[in-house]
């Protein structure tokens, strides 16, 4: 199968740090013809035009707080024939845009979307969904491993997610792209419902997988507590609107409105808010819902031709994968030489282990490398046992298979000793 040619699009405001990494993980890609395009405010430029950062970068400005009127200008510039979604504040596995754009070559699939793990780098925060017309979710049974390509049902869409989700270009045209009634909130739930309301079958990617560290923004601050209900409001109540029936339409809306306030409630109750800040939030909220019902269909015309084909510099498919592990005294100089060699261009994973059972985290680096830190005894995933005997590089090999899953590796190194090969193999 041929892998489509791919656009990777970047909305960013306001997290000119978070965009950077972004742009350092790009570099590890290992789709073959790809081209990014940034739409940003102007903190977002200004990373673009620092030396050495994204020369090849496709940039549009845009500095409104609207997530949905920004993609339709990333759609305007994107030459690909796949066009994939990721937040600036997500990062994604070398393999990613690959797997994800892949089924895309499939003449009946006009979306698809992979799996995200949440802050710990771990867990997941999403996987597989399906949504009704009043938005409400429900797990979907795919293959954990292989792309599954779904049809709609009598009454629900497949559900992908706005920091990882591709379309067919082709498809994004004809549909008028995201509603731009839609600012932040159920932009991608839509247009989920708009291609299953055309006919298209999505496929669900589980190893196309993007970590989400969920950073701070204009609507909800780093501890997750929402700053305003309002947009969230209005967004909902103008889902249920265009694609809930009316006779649930009320009962809907009020379910909604329960759960947000048992969610501020929750967040006041463990100190994040002041019994002063439920009644503001709601109020938004109320007011939004208000609003939202009366809302129409902002469609945006993307017929005009983009700009030529940029492709961006990634180190491709044949980047060299590699694990660094070793305990708490060598940490400094394996940091070292973990930056020193994705400075080069190869894939690595940095596993900073303790002699504990501390719960394992995991993230990507500003200097371009993964890591992994906690206990050699500790769980790394949530539904692990709690305690594990283990040797240092035992749990060492053991977490490199596992990570070999989604990311190139090739060979281990521990405590600073020459690598190795991994046994097994190593497929990414």
């Amino acid at each position: 199968m041929t892998l489509p040619v791919a656009s990777v699009v970047v909305a960013s405001r306001g997290r000119p740090a978070a965009l950077r990494r972004l742009l350092t993980a790009l570099r590890f890609q290992d789709h073959p013809a790809f081209e990014v395009v940034v739409v940003s405010d102007e903190e977002g430029a200004a990373i673009l035009r620092a030396p050495g950062v994204a020369p090849d970068v496709k940039h549009a400005p845009f500095g409104a707080a609207n997530l949905s009127a920004a993609r339709n200008r990333g759609i305007a510039q994107a030459a690909g024939a796949a066009v994939a979604f990721i937040d600036d504040d997500a990062v994604p596995e070398p393999s990613w845009l690959r797997r994800l754009t892949a089924p895309l070559a499939e003449p009946d699939v006009g979306a698809a979307g992979g799996f995200v793990r949440g802050r710990n780098g771990l867990s997941f925060q999403w996987t597989a969904r399906q949504v009704d017309g009043f938005g409400v979710h429900a797990p979907l049974d795919v293959d954990p491993e292989a792309a599954t390509v779904l049809r709609p049902g009598d009454g629900w869409a497949v559900k992908t997610e706005g920091t990882n989700c591709a379309f067919r270009r082709d498809v994004l045209v004809r549909l008028g792209g995201f509603d731009e009634a839609f600012r932040f909130y159920l932009d991608e739930t839509d247009l989920n419902w708009r291609l299953a309301e055309a006919g298209w079958a999505t496929a669900i990617v589980p190893r196309a997988e993007v970590h989400h560290m969920m950073a701070a923004g204009p609507y909800r601050r780093a501890d997750r507590v929402p700053r305003d209900l309002f947009e969230i409001g209005a967004s909902q109540a103008y889902f249920c609107t265009r694609h809930g029936t009316a006779a649930g339409r009320a009962r809907a809306l009020g379910a909604f409105h329960a759960a947000q306030r048992r969610r501020i409630l929750t967040h006041m109750v463990a100190g994040r808010v002041e019994p002063r800040d439920v009644r503001r939030l709601m109020t938004g909220l109320e007011a939004g819902l208000a609003e939202g019902a009366s809302r129409a269909p902002r469609m945006a015309r993307l017929t005009r031709p983009p700009a030529a084909f940029r492709p961006f510099a990634a180190h491709g498919p044949d980047a060299a994968g590699v694990v660094l592990a070793g305990r708490r005294r060598h940490w400094p100089r394996l940091r070292a030489a973990a930056a020193a060699r994705a400075a080069a261009g190869e894939i690595v994973t940095l596993l900073e282990l303790s002699f504990s059972p501390a719960y394992h985290r995991a993230g990507f680096a500003d200097d371009g490398y993964w890591w992994q830190r906690g206990g050699v005894y500790g769980r790394a995933l949530r539904d692990a046992p709690r305690l594990r005997p283990a040797t240092l590089s035992g749990r060492a090999m053991a977490e490199a298979r596992r990570i070999a899953q989604v990311r190139p590796v090739s060979e281990v190194g521990i405590d600073g000793a020459p690598p190795k090969p991994l046994a097994g193999d190593p497929g990414a």
